[in-house]
């Protein structure tokens, strides 16, 4: 199902297809796909064909449609959902069944979106390969060898298979970004607050959004106008998100964008600069300014992740208990123990770890030492990061410094598979969007993204300039 929504749409409004038809062909394609590349945790097939019958009917009585009437997707196993189970892939949250949805589910919904599953990635979104899920990592979509990027790597591979025409995952740190790259589909990141986390599960709520997998700009665009806006249950949402996201209303003039220095060094693997410089070309070609621009203070982005960000993991995590919902282990005699054999037998080994490193550095005698520290140091890359905008519309980079790793490869050191998320992680600090865009592939065919980043709020601008590039040939 290569079809983009918009083609989705004209089909189901011509009567060449119903929305039954595209649940049922979905499903299929994720049953098909399933046993090579692991995508799924749970379907939804009772609820979604329910909601495709009603859908189907309503347009035959001639009601309005919603945006998204018929169109079927994916999500995140940690978007609260029902007729599923969400185990956010953790052994802990096994067999958990939400009492609610997420503001963004019951939005895609309200506009007739059909969730038909939901998808695995790293336990609680902790990795950068969804290798850490409790119930095994999901396969690339070009290379079964390869990883396809993490935390939310089975949605970027349910949409980079032809299952759906857009997944929903969530970006504390690179977690849309980095599969979007490494699978060859777009992916977004929007400004902080843009989206409600109403429902999804807190990894890091500082950092945490939620956006989407597609394979147009058009179809990210509307998938992401559809889900922005206020929300009273997530006081972080922006209050007054206005402007619509889709690339029509965008229109992008003569843009100044840098080239990010600091991201273009001979650690990035030589293809992947290639590719981005074959991109800085095209945008040349559409009229746009480019320049090189040094942000120095990007050199300190990752360790400031790995200090902040896991003690936000650490006092999110703290719920799971064995007490209140999830797993409780069964051997233990006392409440002490109900906690520390849960929290043994429900975490992943990553889990644990940025649980550890979270409590240390908030701990007494190192709180000052560690965390304190890497906020000032965030603060002064938010500066950065401002100052920079007030001389260009846009900055671009990679997304990754390597195309997609072999399985394995780098699971025995948590260093190394930090540092695929070295090009995301700041961009998460600093609240701004980004989107991923597919830029061509490396010798092997292993997709390369490029990486635009925007100043807050400037979400729609970057679906445009994305627009103009697929344009590209």
């Amino acid at each position: 199902m290569s079809n983009t929504i918009h083609e989705l749409q004209t089909d189901l409004a011509a009567g060449r297809v119903t929305a039954t038809k595209l649940v049922e062909d979905a499903l299929a394609r994720l049953e098909e796909k399933q046993a090579t590349h692991n995508i799924s945790l749970a379907t939804a097939r009772d609820r979604a064909l329910e909601r495709a019958r009603a859908i189907d009917e309503a347009r035959a009585a001639g009601k309005p449609m919603g945006r998204l009437a018929g169109i079927p997707f994916i999500a995140k196993d940690n978007f609260l959902t029902f007729g599923t189970t969400t185990t956010a892939a953790a052994k802990i949250l096994e067999g958990f069944e939400a009492p609610y949805q997420a503001t963004s589910i019951e939005k895609l919904e309200a506009e007739g979106a059909i969730m038909i599953a939901k998808a695995n990635l790293d336990a609680f979104a902790h990795g950068s390969s969804t290798e850490n899920s409790y119930y095994g990592p999901t396969k690339n979509a070009v290379d079964p060898t390869r990883v396809p990027g993490g935390s939310s790597g089975g949605s970027a591979t349910a949409v980079a298979l032809d299952i759906v025409p857009f997944a929903l995952g969530s970006d504390t740190g690179g977690s849309i970004r980095q599969p979007a790259s490494l699978s060859g589909v777009l992916g977004v990141k929007p400004t902080y607050g843009l989206v409600s986390r109403y429902g999804v599960i807190a990894m890091a709520s500082s950092t945490d959004t939620i956006g989407a997998f597609a394979r147009t700009a058009d179809d990210l665009a509307l998938v992401m106008d559809v889900m922005a806006g206020k929300d009273e249950r997530d006081s972080t949402t922006l209050p007054d998100v206005s402007t619509s996201l889709l690339t029509d209303k965008n229109q992008p003039q003569r843009l100044k964008i840098g080239i990010v220095k600091e991201y273009m060094t001979d650690a990035v693997q030589p293809e992947v600069r290639a590719a981005v410089q074959k991109r800085v070309d095209d945008l040349r070609a559409l009229g746009h300014d480019i320049e090189e621009v040094s942000l120095p203070s990007l050199d300190l982005a990752l360790a400031i992740y790995y200090i902040i960000i896991p003690a936000e993991i650490s006092s999110n995590l703290s719920r799971y208990d064995g007490i209140k919902y999830g797993l409780s282990a069964e051997q233990a005699k006392a409440l002490d123990e109900v906690y520390g054999l849960t929290r043994d037998q429900g975490f992943m080994a990553e889990n644990k770890r940025r649980i550890l490193i979270g409590t240390y550095v908030l701990s007494s005698g190192y709180y000052d030492a560690y965390y304190r520290k890497a906020q000032t140091a965030r603060t002064i890359l938010i500066n950065e990061f401002k100052k920079t905008f007030e001389h260009y519309d846009m900055l671009i980079g990679p997304v990754s410094p390597t195309t997609a790793f072999k399985l394995g490869e780098n699971t025995s050191d948590p260093l190394k598979m930090y540092l695929a998320d070295i090009m995301t992680v700041a961009v998460s600090l600093a609240g701004l969007p980004a989107v991923s865009v597919p830029s061509g592939e490396d010798k092997k065919g292993l997709p390369i993204g490029l990486q635009l980043i925007g100043k807050q709020r400037d979400d729609g601008l970057l679906f445009a300039v994305t627009k103009q590039l697929e344009g590209v040939k």
